[in-house]
């Protein structure tokens, strides 16, 4: 066994205060800088915000950005390909939308590679629909001399084909018998199972000599980045297991927001020198594979050298060359990219936390790795290889030590033979090809390889979606148009966000009361504020994220109760700060024997809230009542000085600035005439226990937060006879007998909160009673539709059931899945709501309201929707889409393992990478696919948007999501393809129908198709499409 030698080396001289060591210096920051676009962009998951998860690759066309994660990434681009042919015999994906898809790729070039064989369509057609076997070496083998691979053909294959076959099989053996010695003895005695086992043996030796001809021999590898990745594939050693324990440590302690017992000594002074401090001693760096880290800190510290320093040393030490600097330092950092990207997200936004970091700190996370990763690799080089010599040439020596090529013949051979049956390509004509002709056909297999495949059936997946959405929409618009253009005055109106969980809510509301009108917004109302409620400690953003809020908005207790909420706030900080002494005290020698001692008392409150989670949280909240605010409270929402801020005097909004928010709220919905007398504006978040991606749940126009404040204050706002009048001024007038009522729905356990009651006038309390009881029945018949997706839920259960069924599980300690929040998501549709009302959309569309004849001349209020509304739902549903197709690498995998870490994420276990994405559970359910947005407007008005609208653009035309329009006057579609608009037909003349939503989904718990559900359409006598 060899010692491995100590890798510190004296520094020559301490760092040279040159000009060229700035240029290098200033260098290696672009490219570390460079490096940060490729890491994940997930903030502390107290602020979980949907994002496209390939952002850094957002400026490319969407098939070649996943294939650019796949390379970078090592993530999958699609669904696997066994996966879609699950789905194409389930008929999720039919032939004919393979057809389709396949015959609109820009790249088919139809054309007959080879005279005698079949045209590029053909084959690539042949391949989508037989499955193509790819299986490592040895497998393959095994497969060939094992199994009935060379004795029975294909199961999959047409008997034409069969037949075709085995005929040029016999009439090759009849003309070459007696003339090259291939006839066989007894041959006239052969059954059918000889000549099918003669054929497929005389069809792979014909495979195998055209692979030979080809040139299909060997393809050589990649060579490595990393010298892990060299280590690894030379010994099978993985340096990063020596490596990333350590450093995940030094992480989470550096990133620490206060969950941890001891702070991280010399944390100000960065993660570096922290790093430098601690390990310097022998006894930390203790490890035999650490054997000279302590001598070679403390060289660093004693020239003063810095992180960049330090980086420059190893990447000299290591031999990398200048132009493999950008390259190496990439696969360095996303060796652990869930906290190296925390790392460079909380340095470029420090406000996301109460402990910030310093704006370097990814570089020295990376000097600090680098220096780890170069102990390590010396330490199994000596173990595994002998070899003792420097690390610049280690990875000449470990390459030529391995394997640095893979025989692809055989398996060139096996994918010809599986084409060969299912086109029916006899041996004969194989035999006959030239080396060019042959040359020819493998380039044809590799061309169309299994990402191109996936690609295809993924086109194919989302035409048959889009195919039947837009059918939906197009009859259903017939129906509009027929429609009488007089409109009554509803019953009520109420405003929800679009997220998708709304819209079966709304579509019950619309069952149930078809005279009552529904309308889609982003969940912030136009109000972007800094808010505090009563019994927060700080102000937090409730905006999208990519708003910064100017203006602050508190919530205070009325003056009655100021008293009472002292000595409840008292009582807060008294538990709060019981709670924080014991969990410290706990982690220590006396107080974690009391802990072990007194455990076992814990496990009744939490049996209690795994078996009887509903009465648990009944005697929680009972008890809750000594420290929650006082009942009555009121927004401190006027603002009487100049300019906004979080000081008495600055909170809140000026009257002009609210007329501003309110017209611009009515406008863009279109609700500028019509006004019911009860006006309801509806935020809306989820609550949930042990779920600590419980933000991802909320509102995402609130950054992860919950939308109710922000409809009281925009109910407040309206409600303003001022405000009103100022609205009135610019052409909207609201009716004197109309008031706003604000409310929160938490699409957990579908809870309604009113806000602000007692402001209401008496004229109005019959009117909300009644709105009430219907608003409370719309949450049991929604949480029946959200109940059949729960497999521990009865599928036959009643409405009153699957109400309670919900609220335990928002309350089960146990529950890995409070609800499915966006999953199955695939659809928004921009527009009034007449064209899509009637329709069971099955909680799969995001729903924003909009007029298109209300807009302006240059479509300013629609530019101003799609603004927000393709980012945020577009984002909301590519991270769906790649945590599904690879939960592994774009996910967080399942949440059973998970553990928060730093109160900024979590990790599997006690040490792992800081996990981003989402958990398997939330997407288990979820059918990958791109959003498809169908807008009212006409195709000059969106493209003049995608020309104005730089992030409108990237993601239509770079086919990030799907764009169709609808024209308001003629209801006829057109899908954007390949840059331009193109007429949609609809693939049937009448959708299926029925009595309203529960009679269409009772008994089901799959996706279901589209429908027309009679009760949601205002006319007595509906009549579906």
């Amino acid at each position: 066994m060899h010692t491995a030698p100590s890798n510190a080396a004296v520094l020559a001289d301490p760092i040279a205060d040159s000009p060229s060591h700035h240029d290098r210096a200033d260098e290696l920051l672009h490219i570390i800088q460079h490096a940060a676009h490729l890491l994940p962009a997930q903030g502390p998951i107290e602020v979980f915000v949907h994002h496209n998860t390939l952002h850094a690759f957002e400026s490319l066309p969407f098939d070649k950005a996943v294939r650019a994660g796949w390379e970078v990434y090592g993530a999958e681009p699609y669904l696997s390909e066994a996966r879609f042919r699950e789905l194409l015999a389930m008929g999720r994906i039919t032939e004919a939308d393979l057809r389709s898809a396949l015959q609109e790729a820009p790249e088919l070039n139809d054309c007959v590679p080879v005279k005698g064989l079949d045209s590029r369509y053909a084959i690539r057609l042949a391949m989508l629909l037989h499955p193509m076997r790819t299986v490592p070496e040895n497998e393959l083998r095994w497969v060939i001399a094992e199994t009935d691979a060379l004795r029975k053909f294909r199961t999959d294959l047409a008997p034409s084909v069969l037949s075709k076959l085995l005929s040029a099989s016999k009439a090759a053996f009849a003309k070459n018998d007696g003339h090259d010695g291939q006839a066989t003895a007894g041959s006239e005695k052969w059954n059918e199972s000889d000549w099918d086992a003669f054929t497929l043996r005389s069809l792979w030796d014909a495979c195998e000599r055209g692979a030979t001809r080809a040139g299909r021999t060997t393809k050589s590898l990649n060579q490595h980045v990393r010298l892990r990745d060299v280590l690894l594939h030379a010994t099978g050693e993985d340096t990063d297991r020596f490596v990333n324990e350590p450093l995940i440590r030094m992480c989470g302690s550096f990133l620490d927001q206060g969950f941890a017992g001891w702070e991280l000594p010399h944390r100000d002074d960065g993660l570096f020198s922290a790093f430098v401090q601690i390990y310097l001693r022998e006894m930390v760096a203790g490890e035999v594979w650490m054997r000279g880290l302590a001598q070679e800190l403390q060289q660093l510290k004693a020239s003063g050298a810095t992180a960049i320093d330090s980086i420059e040393q190893s990447l000299e030490r290591i031999g990398i060359a200048e132009n493999d600097r950008e390259a190496f330092i990439t696969h360095t950092l996303l060796a652990l990219p869930g906290w190296a990207g925390m790392i460079s997200q909380l340095s470029a936004a420090p406000n996301w936390v109460d402990r910030p970091l310093p704006h370097d700190s990814l570089v020295d996370f990376l000097a600090v790795r680098l220096i780890l990763d170069r102990f390590a690799a010396k330490y199994v080089a000596s173990e595994t290889l002998t070899y003792d010599g420097s690390l610049s040439g280690l990875a000449d020596f470990a390459w030529k030590r391995s394997n640095q090529s893979k025989d692809i013949h055989l398996q060139s051979t096996f994918h010809l033979f599986q084409l060969a049956q299912s086109l029916g390509w006899s041996w004969s004509q194989l035999e006959s090809l030239s080396k060019k002709e042959c040359s020819l056909i493998f380039g044809e297999l590799e061309a169309f390889d299994d990402i191109h495949r996936r690609r295809i059936f993924q086109e194919a997946y989302e035409r048959k979606y889009r195919n039947d959405a837009l059918t939906a929409i197009a009859l259903t618009s017939k129906k509009v148009v027929n429609a009488s253009t007089k409109k009554q005055r509803p019953t009520f109106q109420i405003c929800c966000c679009i997220d998708d969980r709304e819209e079966s809510f709304r579509r019950y509301l619309e069952e149930i009361d078809p005279r009552c009108e529904t309308l889609g917004a982003a969940g912030f109302f136009a109000v972007a504020m800094n808010y505090q409620g009563a019994t927060d400690a700080t102000y937090k953003p409730l905006c999208p994220a990519i708003v910064t809020p100017v203006h602050f908005v508190r919530e205070n207790v009325g003056y009655t109760f100021a008293g009472e909420d002292r000595r409840r706030a008292e009582n807060r900080r008294r538990i709060g700060m019981a709670t924080h002494r014991w969990h410290s005290s706990s982690r220590g020698f006396f107080g974690g024997a009391v802990t072990s001692a007194f455990g076992s008392l814990a496990a009744f409150p939490l049996v209690s809230r795994v078996l009887f989670p509903r009465i648990t949280a009944k005697i929680r909240r009972k008890a809750s009542e000594l420290f929650k605010p006082p009942p009555v409270t009121q927004l401190q929402l006027e603002r009487y000085k100049p300019e906004p801020g979080a000081n008495d005097g600055n909170v809140g909004y000026t009257i002009a600035e609210m007329i501003d928010i309110v017209e611009r709220l009515l406008r863009d919905m279109g609700l500028t005439d019509n006004f019911a007398q009860l006006v309801v504006i509806t935020g809306h978040g989820s609550s949930s226990v042990n779920n600590p991606h419980e933000s991802a749940y909320n509102c995402g126009a609130c950054a992860g937060k919950r939308g109710g404040p922000n409809a009281r204050a925009f109910a407040q706002m309206a409600n303003d006879w001022r405000v009103r009048s100022g609205v009135a001024s610019r052409g909207i007038t609201i009716p004197d007998d109309t008031t706003f009522l604000g409310a929160y729905h938490n699409t957990c356990d579908d809870s309604v909160v009113w806000f602000d009651l007692d402001r209401m006038p008496p004229s109005h309390f019959d009117l909300f009673e009644s709105t009430k009881k219907t608003v409370d029945e719309a949450r049991l018949r929604n949480a029946h539709e959200r109940a059949r997706r729960f497999e521990s839920c009865d599928i036959n259960c009643t409405p009153e059931e699957a109400l309670r069924h919900v609220e335990r599980r928002s309350e089960d300690l146990s529950q890995v899945r409070p609800e499915y929040n966006h999953a199955t998501d695939a659809l928004c549709f921009v527009g009034r709501r007449e064209w899509s009302r009637g329709l069971f959309l099955d909680r799969r569309s995001f729903l924003t309201s909009y007029d298109s004849r209300q807009d302006t001349s240059d479509h300013a209020i629609l530019l101003r929707i799609l603004s927000a509304a393709i980012p945020v739902c577009g984002g909301i549903n590519l991270e769906y889409y790649f945590s599904a197709v690879d939960n592994k690498k774009y996910g967080s995998g399942t949440k059973l393992p998970h553990n928060i870490v730093s109160l900024l994420g979590v990790m599997e276990g006690a040490n792992s990478d800081l996990r981003t994405g989402l958990y398997r559970q939330m997407i288990e359910i979820h059918e990958p696919m791109r959003i498809l947005f169908v807008i009212e407007t006409t195709p000059a008005a969106l493209l003049s948007i995608m020309d104005r609208h730089e992030g409108i653009g990237r993601l239509c035309r770079g086919n990030w999501v799907q764009v169709a329009v609808l024209d308001h006057e003629s209801s006829s579609i057109q899908v954007y393809r390949n840059g331009e608009f193109v007429p949609f037909t609809p693939d049937a003349t009448k959708l299926p129908s029925a009595k309203d939503s529960v009679a269409w989904f009772r008994g089901h718990r799959e996706n279901l198709p589209f429908a027309w559900c009679d009760a949601g359409w205002p006319s007595a006598n509906s009549v579906s499409p």
